[in-house]
């Protein structure tokens, strides 16, 4: 099987991972919300579904062509397994832990996050080894030159993880401060069970810094892997002095097979009532429980005028009373 990029897919018989079917497409293997995936193959990752097709030949299609329509750590591996299948088996543990790493920010073993930086800075315009042109093209065509490129690159980046030290070594550096700031309790998580809800609190001061999820960058204080692994609550509210931001985690987002998150709460009602009470300046949006990891949170404000634990026991709430608006689910 190779991989074709999705805009050439045409009619070619293909099997899509991670993303969405197109023409031509004989088998979904996502975990994408509402993906067709067959229910003994559904696992957390889509990797994961990939090497359980590998596993059951009952359910083996005769597709000539693997593609995925956006680029990314779980769809590269995923791909990875059904292009070079013998040589992902090798590796199949660490390749789904990297693939958990990059979807979920949850990992067992470093070598798997440190994989997960890896591909990311390679698809980080402002990091990447490759030429700016790159970045430069339509979305679908930079998307398929990552994944051509990475597919013939992630053998040596399993068997050589040094070589790529300076790809990933700033943001392991972050990953291990912030894991240490949790050890020392200087950042603190308290969990609330019942609502699936982590509250963080962040000393005040500390710098963002450059990190990556999805194979993006963006900025945090504390690295979101170190968070992730350390509680397993899909919705987080980070608490920063005057800095309070909200976030769904993508587990809720998806298709979750070992456990399934609270369904997301629309939480727009919310940022309506905390904007009546804003005297900064800010206003309160919410991104919408579509996103990926929706965020709520105050714009055009370095911070807000209200008090943290009057937000936290709004947002209590609004959890606890709000109507379900995301099912992932058939």
């Amino acid at each position: 099987m190779n991989f074709i990029p999705y805009e050439q897919l045409n009619a070619t018989p293909n099997i899509i991972v991670d993303g969405r079917a197109c023409d031509g497409t004989l088998l979904t293997l996502s975990h994408w919300p509402q993906a067709p995936t067959p229910a003994d193959l559904k696992r957390d990752t889509s990797a994961e579904i990939a090497f359980a097709y590998l596993d059951a030949s009952r359910y083996h299609v005769n597709a000539t062509a693997v593609s995925n329509n956006h680029f990314d750590e779980d769809g590269l591996i995923g791909i990875f397994a059904l292009v070079n299948p013998s040589e992902a088996q090798k590796y199949r543990e660490l390749l789904i832990d990297a693939a958990s790493a990059g979807d979920f920010g949850v990992y067992q073993h470093r070598d798997a996050a440190r994989i997960a930086f890896t591909i990311s800075t390679y698809g980080d315009s402002m990091a990447s080894p490759f030429a700016l042109d790159l970045f430069e093209l339509p979305y679908p065509q930079m998307a398929s030159n990552l994944y051509r490129r990475l597919l013939e690159m992630l053998p040596r980046l399993l068997t050589h993880l040094s070589d790529f030290e300076s790809l990933w070594r700033d943001e392991d550096d972050r990953l291990s401060w912030s894991e240490d700031l949790l050890d020392k309790g200087e950042i603190r998580i308290e969990e609330n069970p019942a609502l699936d809800l982590a509250v963080v609190h962040i000393p005040d001061g500390i710098q963002e810094a450059r990190v990556h999820r999805f194979a993006q960058a963006t900025l945090a204080d504390c690295h979101p892997f170190a968070l992730h692994n350390r509680t397993k609550c899909s919705r987080i509210l980070l608490v920063r002095g005057k800095h309070v931001e909200f976030h769904y985690r993508y587990e809720s987002w998806v298709q979750m097979v070992s456990r399934r998150p609270p369904a997301r709460v629309d939480l727009a009602p919310l940022a309506a009532e905390l904007n009546q009470r804003e005297t900064s300046g800010g206003h309160w949006t919410f991104d919408g429980v579509q996103v990926i990891t929706p965020k709520l949170r105050i714009e055009n404000s370095p911070g807000t005028s209200l008090a943290p634990d009057s937000i936290r026991a709004a947002l209590e709430r609004h959890l606890a009373t709000g109507v379900a608006a995301w099912n992932p689910y058939e």
